[in-house]
Parts: structure tokens; sequence; C-alpha cells
């Protein structure tokens, strides 16, 4: 069995200014790759910062564009997972998750769970991503991506645990206050992640930002977990370079100790929600 590197790139992005953020991102990789790793995660939407109000007509970019293709050049051996505004082939534009490797775009992800509550206000800037896939990795490691907000889309973290996906690409954008009420966003993703990672024996990387900037207080905490949610590494508020090891024989291990995946009943959940769904016509 088979044993993968991974690094949480937690950089202090610079808004909107996409060439700086693009040198962050190159830095990081570079260190990556000293310390032996195989992948490398950033934040959601990385490449630009998590902005309230993006300029759209600004900072959109194909997945061709001139940054992505350095980015791309710089990769190597190693498989990097980092956010941008994408401005796609059918006019609307998407909050994706690329992932790349040995200069070859490997995966995209589109954000499926759009927020638009308290200061959180994507729905207005983003369409929906409509696909829900994996890509592979070195020796038979899977990943899915969600992004932010689809975590909390309980069957999104089902559907790619029944896809087969033996490890999550999470990169958040998180900050303090954004949430209307009592709601404390730092204690909700540790609950979160926590029970993801336990319940389908799913190895998680969660990166997410920090520093304070458009008023948003990024409060940083990302975090490296094994299968059975145990942190392997996590980082203050401060930029940081995580790096964790992940044993594919113990993910295999903690499934069929805990087989939540095997007996989790497809078939009964669909005809359930047959069910919902016909009551709503």
């Amino acid at each position: 069995m088979s044993t993968i590197t991974v690094a949480a790139a937690q950089i202090r992005c610079v808004a909107g200014d996409i060439r700086a953020n693009m040198e962050l991102h190159i830095e990081a990789i570079e260190q990556a790759r000293q310390n032996g790793a195989s992948l490398v995660v950033f934040p959601e939407l990385s490449l630009t910062d998590y902005l309230s109000t993006p300029d759209i007509s600004v900072l959109g970019r194909t997945i061709s564009a001139d940054e992505i293709a350095t980015i791309a050049s710089r990769t190597g051996a190693i498989a990097v997972s980092f956010g941008f505004i994408e401005r796609a082939a059918d006019g609307h534009s998407y909050n994706t998750q690329a992932l790349l490797s040995c200069g070859q775009l490997l995966h995209l992800h589109r954000k499926i769970n759009i927020p638009t509550y308290g200061l959180l206000q994507e729905g207005k800037f983003y369409k929906q991503g409509g696909e829900l896939s994996l890509a592979s990795l070195e020796d038979d490691w899977k990943t899915a991506t969600l992004i932010c907000a689809d975590s909390w889309s309980p069957a999104l973290p089902w559907l790619v645990a029944l896809q087969g996906a033996n490890l999550l690409i999470q990169p958040i954008g998180s900050a303090r206050g954004v949430v209307d009420g009592d709601y404390d966003n730092p204690t909700g993703w540790e609950v979160n992640l926590r029970h993801t990672a336990m319940t389908y024996s799913l190895p998680t990387i969660m990166v997410n930002h920090c520093g304070r900037r458009g008023g948003l207080d990024f409060w940083g905490g990302s975090r490296i977990l094994d299968q059975n949610g145990f942190e392997l590494a996590r980082a203050g508020e401060d930029p940081a370079l995580l790096i964790a090891d992940i044993d594919m024989a113990k993910v295999e291990a903690a499934r069929r100790n805990l087989p939540t995946i095997r007996d989790s009943a497809p078939a009964f959940v669909e005809a359930e929600l047959s069910k919902y769904l016909a009551s709503l016509t």
C-alpha cells in the first residue's frame, strides 16, 4: 500500500492582484517540492483572493490564461490545486478549483453550493457548478474537491465517498462574522471537517485564507486530517505550509472498521428522495 505526502499552503493573498498571488503560489509550490510533497492545495479563489464583491470582468480568467499556464509550468510532478474566477466558454463565471500536474489540467471543480446570506454574496457573481467528479493521482489515490460551502450540503461529501474518493481537497474562504447571529465559523468548521473525515474515512486537506483585508477577518486554521478525523497538522492565523503523510493501508483499514460507505444504502435514499420530489408537484 502507498503513502502520499500532501501539503496545505495557507498564503496571505493580495486582494485582486493576480500577479502577486501567482508569485505566492510559485514560492509555495517550490517549498512543497523541497518537502517531498506529491500534492499541494491552496485556498478557495487563491489566485484573486476571496472578495466579497469581485470585479468579474477584470479578474475572470479562462483555464488557458497566461497566469494559469505559468503555474502549470512550475508543477513538475507535483499536483497543484488552486482557486480562481473562471470565465467559462458558456459565458458564465464560476468559483473554480483547478488541479494541475506535469503542466497539464487534471480536474476542474466548479463550486456547487453558492452561498448568498450574511456577508456572503457569491450568488450575485457566480453560476452554480453542475458536475461532481474525481481525479486520479499516483498509486490509486482518488481525489475529490469540495469548495467551502459545498461541504455544508450533506449530500456532496456522501456522493464523492460513494464514487470512491480516498482523499478530499477542501479549499475554503472562511472569515469571522460573515454569517449572521451567533454562528462561529472556526467552531463550525471544526465539527464539519472531523465529521466528514471520520464518517467516510476520508483524509482531508483543508486550506483557508489568513489575514485581515476588505473588511474580512480570515482566521486561517488550515489543517490536514487523517482517515479517523484526527489532525496530522494544523496552522495558526499566519501564512504556513503544512506537510503530512497519508497512508492508504490505514484508510482502507478504517473503512473496514467503520463501513459507512458500504452500508449507506443509496437505493433507499434514492427512493425516499423520489417520494419527496413527487410531493412537491
